[in-house]
């Protein structure tokens, strides 16, 4: 009995002691396009126009993402988007896309809508925004 409770105190020790060293460990450093290519792109496709690779078992096309700020009289509209990506659009739990809230936990920046207030944002929103804004066609 004794060897069986060594054991166990052994083993819950060194299940503590690895967890203890996970957290030692630097998060992940990731960017807008990484995050992008990782989570988006399998429907969006690499240029964001909705022609992903998933994008033709899906019952409607992925929006095309390159288009935003065309849509949107040549502004791209951020606060939207990242919105929409959050899932604060008042979509969230309907139609295909993922609910990416849990992704984006973390480190938060201040982020300015316009409205001139800086909002505690989630870093890799914003980067995933200002990523898209690359992908707009002129």
């Amino acid at each position: 009995m004794r060897t069986r409770v060594n054991l166990t105190a052994l083993g819950l020790s060194a299940a503590v002691l690895a967890a203890c060293v996970g957290l030692g460990k630097a998060p992940e450093k990731t960017s807008g396009a990484d995050d992008y290519a990782n989570y988006c792109a399998a429907c969006h496709g690499a240029s964001g126009k909705g022609d992903g690779e998933a994008a033709a078992g899906l019952a409607k096309k992925p929006a095309d993402l390159s288009k935003l700020a065309a849509r949107n009289n040549g502004a791209f509209p951020t606060t939207k988007v990242m919105a929409q990506i959050w899932g604060y659009a008042g979509k969230k739990g309907e139609g295909v896309m993922p609910d990416f809230a849990p992704l984006l936990e973390g480190d938060t920046v201040p982020y300015d809508g316009g409205d001139g207030i800086a909002t505690p944002t989630p870093i890799r929103l914003v980067e995933l925004a200002e990523y898209l804004k690359t992908l707009q066609v002129k």
